[in-house]
């Protein structure tokens, strides 16, 4: 069983900004093609950004291109997602995800999450 574990939410004011961290508990890490999700009070869960298993292309969400960056470091089984320009609309519990296809099968990993608060 893979684990993924958010790190780096919190609170911060309107403009500024933070980097999350998912670190997977997995010696086959670069298998994973990574996401970020976040879930927002009222509003149905939103995939942030993807990442594919070597760091060579990532996808956004419209609402946050130019502003989040996602990266990988598959040494340290990690993902980071350097998201600037905070608004707070961008408020809400962002998780990672790793998918990967075994045996013709996909399997998907969740973390717990980390709360992000945008607010002055």
């Amino acid at each position: 069983q893979v684990q993924l574990v958010e790190s780096g939410g919190g609170l911060v004011q309107p403009g500024g900004s933070l980097t999350l961290s998912c670190v997977a508990s997995t010696t086959t890490f670069s298998t994973f093609i990574m996401n970020w999700y976040r879930q927002s009070q009222g509003k149905e869960r939103e995939l942030v950004a993807t990442i594919t298993r070597h760091g060579d292309s990532t996808t956004y969400a419209d609402s946050v291109k130019g502003r989040f960056t996602f990266s990988r470091n598959n040494s340290k089984n990690a993902v980071y997602l350097q998201m600037n320009n905070l608004k707070s609309d961008d408020a809400g519990v962002y998780c990672c995800k790793g998918h990967r296809t075994t045996w013709g099968m996909p399997n998907d990993y969740w973390g717990q999450g980390t709360q992000v608060v945008v607010s002055s």
